[in-house]
């Protein structure tokens, strides 16, 4: 039954995609504030089919600890395909680093082009992309989300916080709102299982501007994973601190 489920949501979930993706595209080469008109529409229609297709209920806990409207920079684990969705319908007009493969994707191309791309195989000149990219964004009083660790990670895997955040706090001088989640539970970094469940995607307090790189880096590394341990069961959290 849950293959069956995940394999409906499948269609679902892409079809969804054509349908905003394609509907706004017009309408985006006139307004970009459209990107996230998209986005969110998308987003919707994702979450309305894991609640009545897979039995995935969502919640969002700590918008309390987002800052005003404007520019604004968070950090968040990444897990699955879902939290590039979720974060849109509470963020006003986010932007991420991608991977510029994606720029190449039907569809879903043309809005990832939007975005921050970078050639990851580069190192360094795609760190110095992603602070210049940073630095437009924030320019144009939006917020960016990145994954520190750079790509998606099974449920419990170790951390591996990559140096592209430490960068851009450094150098936009903004504090770094964290996120935890743990749609790892229901879905899984490959395949198409959706599995039952409840996830939880919470806004953490901000982290000030002005730190040392490396007291920021471990505060930013602790905090997000503490909060994730603790929204898991206890039998899968890990036995020792990160």
């Amino acid at each position: 039954m849950i293959l069956l489920r995940s394999i409906i949501y499948f269609f679902w979930f892409y079809g969804a995609m054509l349908f905003w993706g394609i509907g706004a595209m017009p309408l985006v080469l006139f307004d970009d504030r459209y990107i996230w008109v998209a986005m969110r529409g998308w987003g919707k229609a994702a979450i309305w089919g894991l609640r009545w297709i897979c039995g995935i209920r969502i919640s969002f806990e700590g918008l309390e600890h987002l800052p005003p409207k404007g520019p604004a920079l968070f950090a968040s684990k990444h897990q699955a395909t879902l939290d590039t969705m979720l974060p849109v319908q509470f963020l006003d007009q986010p932007v991420f680093p991608v991977k510029y493969e994606l720029t190449h994707a039907p569809v879903f191309g043309f809005y990832m082009k939007r975005m921050i791309p970078l050639k990851r195989e580069t190192h360094a000149q795609a760190l110095k992309s992603l602070v210049r990219g940073a630095r437009a964004v924030i320019a144009k009083g939006r917020q960016i989300l990145i994954y520190p660790e750079g790509t998606r990670q099974e449920l419990n895997a170790p951390p591996d916080y990559k140096p592209g955040i430490a960068a851009m706090y450094r150098d936009l001088g903004l504090p770094v709102t964290p996120i935890a989640l743990n749609t790892g539970l229901v879905w899984p970094p490959k395949g198409i299982l959706r599995r039952p469940g409840h996830v939880t995607i919470k806004v953490l307090p901000a982290i000030p501007a002005g730190l040392p790189r490396e007291e920021f880096m471990a505060r930013l590394e602790n905090v997000i994973e503490s909060e994730c341990q603790a929204l898991l069961p206890p039998h899968l959290r890990r036995t020792s601190a990160p």
